[in-house]
């Protein structure tokens, strides 16, 4: 007889382990199976190591800078082999954490790569696994676009293995990861050109947060080429040559290919017992559900967002709809998004094309508070704006913004959105003195018409 549980998890990353935790406090006995180590993409190759390296690029900019603040420090470069070992060392750590938690918890983890057998079992190494509830959250893996890795054309997953700083790079996608990774290297002293395809950096955020991200990456001397995609890459005797469709040409010592990621899905079984992929994607109805007996699918296996808070709250909505407890659905719109480079990006809810388009040009309002005026961001030294978006005499419903530090206002930001707060609501809350968290009041009474520093 094959064991069985009440809730199957295939896929320990932070949608999976999360629907795992969330049913056993709902009483249930879970098993969650993964080929890897649990944590997944995030913890091992994504968000935890790839933020260790931005603020490892955040220490080194301020020793550049120091002297501006009175402050004599004397800058030497950065050890890349010392900056992968204080990654690892935080990654070695949450692994730890996480491991004993879900033991604490009595998840069984059973390792191996499992596969969908029929509705309710998952096969894992020849051993088979029932189960009345089976949630499949396996994750993304680097797209790239057919291109041959190697020691110099690498995808994020090899850049945070690097113990070297090259001289040189050329990042293949100016989205997120291309961002970070350019701002990063940039910090470290490498000579990074990023080639976009579409005509902007950051395509996804607002105009004016991508007007002034181009423009300050301009600034830092960080090089784009956008409005052209690439072609070919190829290895040369010393790096690698990149050729554009239009003909154009860069060479540098390294390629990183950050073109975006794409679902792990092949064969797992998923279609041989009905559940419907689209270009690798699961597709499911609102509630995560496949059609298919009782299995859901969450986290960046789904289309939209692939971020891992949105694989938590996939996992801990999915427990709570097996629990019978009618969860509320959070649309992608309502997420909130940071780019931790230098600047910062944080943004919820609709930019303001998206919201003219829904709402109507004239059913907008919409204001930008220059951080200028903030006294906090002036001892930080940096520039940027806070950007919200409401409809007239309603909600707002969208909050952007950009510079240095400006990710750690985003817990308010995404209050204000999907609580539906209205600008009088804000404008009326205290905010501390001096902190950048003062731009989201300044802007909300701006948008009440009531601006006080504005």
């Amino acid at each position: 007889m094959a064991e069985e549980f009440d809730v199957l998890v295939l896929g320990g990353g932070s949608a999976g382990y999360a629907a795992a935790l969330r049913s056993v406090q709902h009483g249930y006995s879970v098993a969650l199976v993964e080929k890897s180590k649990l944590g997944g993409t995030c913890l091992h190759t994504g968000c935890i190591p790839t933020k260790a390296y931005l603020h490892a690029a955040e220490v080194a900019d301020e020793a550049r800078s120091s002297e501006k603040y009175g402050v004599n420090v004397d800058f030497n470069g950065v050890d890349m082999a010392k900056i992968k070992e204080y990654k690892d060392g935080i990654v070695a750590g949450k692994y730890k954490g996480l491991t004993g938690l879900l033991k604490m918890r009595k998840v069984q983890v059973i390792e191996g790569e499992g596969k969908l057998v029929s509705q309710n079992e998952v096969e894992v190494d020849g051993t088979k696994y029932k189960a009345k509830n089976i949630v499949i959250a396996t994750g993304s893996t680097s797209k790239t676009f057919g291109l041959p890795l190697s020691d110099k054309i690498i995808t994020s997953t090899e850049a945070l293995e690097l113990d070297y700083t090259p001289k040189s790079a050329i990042v293949l996608g100016g989205g997120v990861i291309g961002s970070e990774f350019a701002s990063a290297w940039n910090s470290y002293g490498v000579d990074v050109t990023i080639i976009e395809g579409l005509p902007n950096l950051v395509p996804n955020e607002d105009p004016s947060i991508i007007k002034i991200m181009e423009r300050t990456f301009k600034k830092r001397g960080i090089n784009f080429n956008v409005g052209t995609f690439f072609k070919d890459v190829e290895e040369t005797s010393d790096g690698v040559k990149v050729t554009l469709e239009d003909g154009k040409t860069f060479e540098a010592e390294i390629c990183l290919v950050a073109v975006g990621r794409g679902p792990v899905t092949e064969g797992l079984g998923l279609e041989e017992q009905g559940i419907t992929l689209d270009r690798g994607f699961v597709m499911t109805d609102k509630r995560l559900h496949t059609g298919v007996g009782n299995i859901y699918a969450i986290g960046d296996i789904i289309p939209g967002l692939q971020l891992a808070h949105r694989g938590y709250q996939h996992g801990i909505f999915v427990a709570e709809e097996i629990a019978g407890n009618n969860p509320m659905i959070v649309e992608d719109i309502n997420i909130p998004k940071v780019t931790y480079s230098e600047p910062e990006i944080m943004s919820i809810g609709y930019t303001q094309p998206m919201a003219e388009e829904k709402f109507g040009k004239d059913d907008i309002e919409v204001i930008e508070y220059n951080l200028a005026g903030n006294g906090k961001s002036s001892i930080l030294g940096t520039s940027g704006i806070i950007k919200m978006i409401s409809v007239k005499d309603g909600p707002i419903v969208g909050v952007h913004g950009i510079g240095s530090r400006i990710g750690e206002q985003i817990g308010e930001a995404q209050l204000i959105v999907n609580w539906e707060a209205y600008p009088e609501d804000v404008a009326t809350l205290l905010h501390a003195h001096p902190t950048q968290n003062e731009a989201l009041g300044e802007a909300a009474m701006a948008l009440f018409g009531h601006p006080l520093h504005g």
